[in-house]
């Protein structure tokens, strides 16, 4: 058995071959003949390589080809990003070396299905974020003129041909005129993205499940399946939690345990998702909002939310391990059958 620490680029990759007698080699190939570095690999080795953008080719590329190919999630795997020798060779032996040892932290890989659609709900984020940022600039230049206008009209087509009416100078008219055709092309966009993201949630397992509780829709229900991917990857609903980020911080020093803000790892998008959720379901649920409140009057709103939002994280937990669709999800009741 070898073990091959492997250093992913864009075109290339430096893998370490290491022994189980210690002996290690390494060799460098181009990406675009990775046909020579899969010519070199046994049925028996085990193969590392981090977690980066063409990671999913890789492991396709030689999977098949191999015992074992074990992704690295390099936020965990520290031995690299924090080594004061920072070459690819350096990198591909520590990763054939922990992995020998059975001591690197795996990340999870996505089928592509659920890759794809993570993916598109990204850029739709991206979308209306930028979309914000212009809408913002649009309002600020009415604001600098005495006028006042809701900002949420912007977004609309009817707000931005009165923005088109309105009298601007000669200069600021280009600029205003490009941020609209800038706002109507992301509308597009967004509204585009909106329809393959339902559709494509609809086909996803567990997507039935979450939009039956009352608060999770049709896009925040693809949202959070893609994030979460197999539930099963967890073993507790707990672990859920970290991944979203939605867990305190603690610091342990001898007897004195502290806990502190969120770690707000893993998918801000998620996580806002949730809260969003959250903050409808409140609306609806008893038991939810018996708990936001009872937390609202010794913490504050903002703490009392996101609190909320892990409970809330437990049921959709529970909901997709249960394979459950609530029939009434305000009292709890599971649909027959």
């Amino acid at each position: 058995m070898r073990f091959i620490g492997v250093d992913l680029h864009q075109n290339s990759l430096t893998a370490c071959y290491l022994n189980q007698d210690g002996a290690c080699s390494t060799a460098t190939y181009r990406l675009a003949d990775l046909k020579q570095f899969k010519g070199q690999l046994l049925k028996t080795d085990e193969v590392a390589v981090e977690a980066t953008g063409n990671t999913r080719f890789f492991v396709n590329q030689v999977k098949g080809l191999v015992a074992r190919v074990v992704v690295v999630n390099p936020g965990q795997f520290e031995v690299i990003t924090k080594s004061t020798s920072k070459t690819d060779k350096h990198d591909a032996k520590a990763l054939a070396l922990f992995l020998s040892k059975g001591l690197l932290p795996e990340a999870r890989m996505k089928d592509e299905m659920t890759s794809q659609v993570s993916s598109l709900c990204q850029t739709r984020d991206k979308l209306v974020k930028l979309r914000t940022t212009l809408i913002n600039k649009l309002h600020a230049l009415e604001n600098e003129r005495g006028r006042k206008r809701a900002k949420k009209s912007l977004s609309s087509e009817e707000g931005l041909k009165k923005m088109l009416e309105e009298d601007w100078e000669q200069i600021t008219r280009i600029e205003v005129e490009v941020i609209v055709a800038q706002i109507r092309s992301l509308n597009e966009g967004v509204k585009k993205l909106d329809e393959q993201i339902k559709e494509a949630g609809r086909k996803m397992e567990g997507h039935k499940n979450l939009t039956s509780i009352k608060g999770i829709g049709d896009k925040s229900a693809t949202i959070l399946l893609s994030v979460i991917g197999p539930v099963t990857d967890f073993a507790s609903e707990g672990k859920l939690a970290a991944y979203f980020g939605i867990v305190p911080r603690v610091a342990n020093s001898n007897e004195t345990v502290h806990h502190g803000r969120i770690t707000k790892k893993g998918s801000k998008l998620g996580r806002t998702t949730l809260v969003q959720c959250t903050l409808v379901a409140i609306r609806y649920s008893p038991y939810l909002r018996k708990f936001y409140d009872k937390l609202k009057a010794r913490k504050g709103s903002g703490k009392a939310i996101i609190a909320t939002a892990r409970k809330m994280l437990g049921i959709i937990y529970r909901t997709l391990k249960n394979n459950w669709v609530f029939a009434d999800f305000p009292n709890f009741v599971l649909a027959e059958g």
